[in-house]
């Protein structure tokens, strides 16, 4: 074999390294999204939050519906940005941090926190609200949108296997929500889901743009600018917001006080805001080496990865009742790996002869 040869099959050995590097990546974001959506789950249980939902603080169903589901979203993400910035500062990147905010770069990504994080998260949990647990597969769009995105904004390659992937990795998050249609649509069924398609268009332009941008930025500073824009957008201004929509603006710092001193459920946001911290950094470092299309459809695994670990921290560790998983769930899963395989590796190449050296075909 000669240098070329070598060079060449090298060449070749680091990209696909780095290419599986990069499904690693999405595959692990998705399961740390799992367990991040536990504890936040387990944190909004405990504590002050009981009491709210409890009904014991007199609060209308307006708050405890969408105030509440914002200011937990951004007590996490604030939470997760003190992991990050500590993070960062242990590594020595902390002055990278400052310097990014002020670069195009890192507006880039303080833009696409707010698409992804305020506004998207705000139109899933509405759309939760309003239709029900039926509008989960309308967000899990976002890996196919993304695709489509990616492919018009920055020409990433998407072939006919890779688009049939996409579309097996839906078919097995339709299945995983196959039991909400069978309860029955609520009555604002169609205004749910088109409020949900909202999320899943915000959540595909944040990953599409900031999954390119960490190309640019260190993925740790573009999360922690990330983490950091939405739980400041989301405390300073969405709470406020729904506050002053619920008719009474008071709510907002002092539901907001309560929440950050009440120490029981403070501690698990501390650890739904670790996992929430490497669930977005691992999906943005995914996106950025493996492409938007593979990246998003390994992190979509979270349709399955986030009633996995409900069920298993809530169900079986903290004992309550309706975290068990259906059947139907865990033949999705695997029909999801079939989908995530098609789209990283073209199965006709296992029967085809490994490639020979380059002196022998030139």
């Amino acid at each position: 074999m000669t240098t070329l040869d070598t060079a060449y099959t090298q060449k070749t050995h680091l990209a696909h390294t780095f290419f599986a590097k990069g499904i690693a990546f999405g595959i692990m974001s998705g399961m740390a999204y799992g367990l991040f959506s536990a504890f936040v789950t387990v944190a909004m249980g405990k504590g002050v939050w009981a009491g709210w939902y409890a009904g014991g603080a007199g609060l209308s169903a307006f708050v405890t519906v969408y105030l509440l589901g914002v200011l937990g979203t951004g007590i996490n993400d604030l939470v997760s940005a003190i992991w990050a910035i500590g993070i960062a500062g242990i590594k020595g990147k902390l002055m990278d941090f400052f310097r990014s905010i002020k670069t195009k770069p890192g507006l880039v990504i303080m833009i696409c926190a707010v698409i992804g994080g305020p506004i998207a998260t705000a139109a899933y949990v509405v759309a939760l609200q309003i239709a029900g647990s039926i509008i989960a597969p309308i967000t899990a769009l976002c890996p196919a949108l993304g695709a489509i995105l990616s492919r018009f904004l920055f020409k990433q390659k998407l072939t006919p296997r890779m688009m049939l992937g996409i579309l097996i990795c839906l078919a097995a998050t339709l299945m995983i929500g196959w039991s909400s249609f069978q309860e029955g649509a609520h009555s604002g069924a169609v205004l749910g889901c088109a409020i949900a398609f909202i999320a899943a268009l915000g959540w595909a332009i944040e990953g599409c743009v900031a999954g390119f941008g960490t190309t640019v930025v260190d993925y740790e500073i573009g999360i922690t600018i990330r983490q950091f824009t939405s739980g400041i957008v989301n405390l300073v201004v969405l709470v406020p917001i729904m506050a002053l929509i619920a008719g009474n603006i008071s709510l907002a710092p002092r539901l907001t006080f309560e929440a950050f001193t009440s120490g029981s459920s403070m501690i698990f946001f501390v650890v739904s805001g670790f996992f929430a911290l490497f669930a977005f950094s691992l999906w943005y470092k995914s996106n950025s080496m493996c492409g938007t299309a593979l990246g998003m459809a390994c992190n979509g695994a979270y349709s399955f990865w986030a009633p996995f670990f409900c069920w298993l921290v809530l169900g079986v560790i903290f004992h309550e009742d309706g975290w068990a998983l259906q059947p139907i769930a865990w033949i999705a899963a695997i029909v999801m790996v079939l989908g995530i395989l098609l789209i990283a590796v073209n199965p006709l190449d296992w029967f085809r002869k490994k490639t020979q050296p380059l002196d022998e075909v030139m």
